[in-house]
């Protein structure tokens, strides 16, 4: 991890092997809803075997893997698997439909392509087919594709067999035609300023661009959001928020790691898991963007819920309401709760609330004057009814839809 007075150079691979040399045998991934759960030890066995696998399927330095799928054991996997060979893990908004699969496809000339069957109303699947036909003609390995010229390869996030896709087993399989000798070697080619994420953002542009950062880059940022949160192998944070996007893959998953915190991740945001699972796994962190807290502070039972194990998170991604923040606190006992500023292009936080921040006689950012964290902790205000106007409480229904 970096140190308190500078940055670090080290690629994520190599953070990965270190915290498991602190923390082998502490959680570092947990699924509640799907009584899944590894140690760091176990996660960094199964990073290895998927990546080693990736090399024998022939991907290469630098290549392109794009991730199109929720919040699966698999995409956090697969986020370390490629950085560990050096390639570059792509993120894949789940809301995209045909067309802007398409155009990040072409635009990024992706060699390799992994999905899950769908989204919503999205079959993923029956959308790749149509934008490449040639799957279920041509044998795997050798794609063709007149569209995607530069695609080689494309994988199933499952068991189940689909024409002219690998399935994750395969893969796993094929880990052992690569020896440990040569996976090293491939490792050793690595550089902390190699580019490892690209992640589409749209900006102030008509059209998406990716965003190409380095394990640098995320890897510095990870761990100095975790430090702004006091994060420990003792802590564990649960994450709700899309792991395609920044707020998941940087603030959550590597500010994890480079502290050897536990990861309660869940596939998609709905109220009851979060406060199931946050019950259920004593968290004491967790992130969520404005209309994420809404929707669980107004559920009918959050009263039902334990919360009392938090004390941070980090509340991000848009307007964060003083009202919001006030109930955060003293609802859901987030008396250490932060809020990020930053855009993808810069890692992505730019600047961020300190949980001891004070200005003059103890203010903070969301809070009135002269009311610290430790008088805050002590007493407590009366819940108050949410005034909120119609464009919120949309969005808080978008949420749980």
């Amino acid at each position: 991890m970096a140190t308190d007075s500078g940055l670090r150079e080290i690629t994520l691979g190599d953070l990965l092997d270190e915290t498991v040399e602190k923390f082998r045998d502490h959680d570092a991934l947990v699924y509640v809803d799907r009584e899944f759960r590894l140690t760091y030890g176990q996660f960094r066995d199964l990073v290895d075997e998927m990546a080693k696998g990736l090399m024998a399927l022939g991907v290469e330095k630098g290549e392109k893997v794009a991730v199109w799928a929720t919040n699966i054991p698999y995409w956090v996997t697969l986020q370390f698997a490629t950085a560990k060979i050096g390639a570059v893990l792509l993120t894949v908004n789940t809301n995209y439909k045909s067309a802007e699969l398409a155009y990040l496809l072409k635009q990024s000339e992706t060699e390799n392509l992994f999905i899950i069957d769908g989204f919503q109303d999205t079959d993923y699947i029956n959308t790749v087919y149509e934008l490449v036909p040639e799957l279920k003609t041509c044998q795997r390995g050798s794609l063709k594709s007149t569209e995607f010229p530069c695609l080689k390869r494309v994988g199933f996030l499952g068991q189940e067999k689909h024409r002219g896709m690998y399935t994750i087993p395969e893969i796993r399989s094929l880990a052992v035609m690569v020896s440990d000798d040569a996976y090293s070697q491939r490792q050793k080619t690595l550089s902390p300023h190699d580019v490892v994420n690209m992640q589409y953002t749209s900006g102030t542009t008509g059209f998406p661009k990716g965003v190409m950062l380095t394990h640098y880059n995320i890897g510095n940022n990870g761990y100095w959001i975790g430090k702004n949160q006091k994060f420990t192998e003792t802590d564990r944070v649960c994450l709700p928020v899309p792991l395609f996007h920044c707020f998941g893959c940087v603030l959550g998953v590597l500010a994890a790691v480079n502290h050897g915190t536990c990861m309660v991740i869940l596939e998609g945001f709905d109220p009851v898991m979060v406060m199931a699972s946050v019950e259920k796994e004593k968290c004491t962190a967790l992130y969520g963007v404005p209309t994420m807290f809404i929707a669980l502070l107004d559920h009918p039972l959050f009263d039902k819920f334990d919360f009392s194990s938090l004390r941070t998170g980090i509340m991000a991604g848009s307007n964060c309401p003083v009202h919001v923040m006030e109930q955060v606190i003293d609802r859901l006992h987030m008396t250490d709760v932060t809020i990020c500023y930053g855009l993808t292009e810069a890692s992505p936080v730019v600047t961020y609330t300190r949980i001891d921040d004070t200005s003059g006689c103890g203010w903070k950012p969301w809070a009135g004057p002269c009311l610290t964290s430790k008088s805050r902790s002590r007493t407590r205000r009366p819940a108050k009814p949410f005034r909120r106007d119609s464009r919120e409480r949309s969005a808080a229904r978008a949420t749980t839809s």
